[in-house]
């Protein structure tokens, strides 16, 4: 099969142990992301099946009716709004998705915690310009740490935070209220008093059609001026442009972010940027080697079976 993996900004694929289950196989990849359609299609002529690396590149009607021996799409992860997967039925285009862990994003979402108590971004900036120590970092033991959504990543952000003495505050649906319950951490009364009592907030909620937009500028405006708000999930479960109103009047006073809603962010004058209580990375929460291998490896092999069985 003639097969084409897009978006490996790191140029890392080839050096993966599972790349070499595609051998068999005439394999493009491409490092850069395309926004463009018709460019993107001039490196696809012929394509067979595409893997697709999370949630990078948009396949819709427009593209899929310009690929027309296009049998297959491997999608690490679940499909999600990225993937019409009604236009991929009409066009007989198999769609196969694969099983990732929770354990590189929780470990991520723990790193974006501790750097933004210990002002870890501006400290190391602060010594390559000579200074030393100029500020006063805070520990995670004895605050309270909020967690929206109790599912894989929260369970294992907030169990970690847990051993470090950190006191467990969650808010979500029904089930991250029973599962906070089984898990003997403090489910908040009320929606208000889990933003204004929350030092540190974090969202690992799935982003759907009833989470877009969940959180609004009034929730915000509750937190406390000293607290950190993280989101390594999605950017649209924060209503557009709260967050960066929010930073500006200092409630919440500082926040660390993961994702954005339009990437990649290639433009250095990205409003998030330019706020100086804010650390941004560029979607790094699964970006790691075992992931990766994890993913990709199941995406191949899926490839290899369907190969076999449609030959």
């Amino acid at each position: 099969m003639k097969i084409a993996i897009l978006d490996d900004y790191q140029d890392c694929v080839k050096t993966l142990d599972c790349f070499s289950l595609l051998k068999n196989h005439e394999v493009i990849v491409l490092n850069h992301h395309y926004d463009d359609p018709t460019e993107l299609l001039s490196h696809l002529k012929g394509v067979q099946a595409l893997v697709l690396i999370r949630e990078r590149t948009n396949v819709n009607e427009a593209l899929l009716s310009k690929l027309p021996d296009l049998k297959l799409i491997a999608q690490t992860g679940k499909a999600g709004r990225h993937l019409d997967l009604k236009a991929c039925e009409a066009h007989g285009v198999q769609v196969l998705e694969t099983e990732g862990t929770s354990t590189a994003t929780a470990e991520f979402t723990l790193l974006m915690i501790l750097a933004s108590l210990r002002h870890f971004e501006a400290e190391v900036n602060h010594m390559r310009k000579g200074q030393w120590q100029r500020h006063l970092g805070r520990q995670l033991r004895g605050r309270t740490l909020g967690i929206y959504g109790l599912g894989k990543i929260g369970v294992q952000v907030a169990q970690t935070a847990h051993t470090l003495g950190t006191n467990i505050l969650i808010w979500g649906r029904e089930a991250s209220q029973t599962k906070a319950k089984e898990m003997g951490w403090q489910f908040a009364s009320s929606r208000s008093d889990f933003f204004s009592q929350s030092d540190v907030l974090c969202l690992v909620l799935r982003l759907t059609p009833e989470t877009h937009g969940i959180v609004k500028a009034q929730d915000l405006s509750l937190m406390k001026p000293d607290a950190i708000l993280v989101n390594t999930a999605r950017a649209e479960l924060i209503e557009n442009g709260a967050l960066e109103a929010a930073l500006k009047k200092g409630r919440p006073g500082f926040a660390a972010v993961d994702v954005y809603e339009k990437e990649p962010v290639l433009d250095s004058n990205h409003p998030m940027l330019k706020l100086p209580n804010c650390l941004c990375t560029p979607h790094l929460g699964f970006v790691e080697k075992d992931n990766y291998e994890n993913y990709l490896n199941q995406a191949f092999h899926k490839i290899n079976d369907f190969s076999t069985n449609h030959t």
